[in-house]
């Protein structure tokens, strides 16, 4: 699986890089019909601490997975994105048994 990370308006982070792409590993892992996965990070001016946005997009077999979340840290973000993606593949691949 392909792993094409943007940082929109915000320093690149290789800490962040490593972290994103050891969880999308997994995934890739697990679901070895992912094609490719879109990541972008955004920083938001928000009052409440959550402004932390990340955004990911699978390519797959059929129509492409997307998940988005606004976290306080970019961390937490994450993890809850493909955390959401992780569900949306869950029920892909069930659909996928059943044909």
């Amino acid at each position: 699986m392909t792993i094409n990370i943007q940082y929109v308006k915000m320093p690149t982070s290789e800490a962040m890089n490593d972290y994103v792409e050891k969880k999308l590993q997994k995934l890739a892992e697990k679901y070895d019909w992912l094609i490719r996965a879109d990541v972008s990070f955004k920083l938001e001016n928000n009052v409440y601490g959550k402004g932390n946005i990340c955004e990911m997009e699978l390519s797959l077999p059929g129509p492409k997975i997307f998940a988005t979340s606004k976290e306080a840290t970019f961390e937490a973000a994450a993890k809850e994105t493909i955390s959401d993606l992780e569900k949306q593949l869950k029920k892909r691949k069930a659909k996928f048994s059943t044909h």
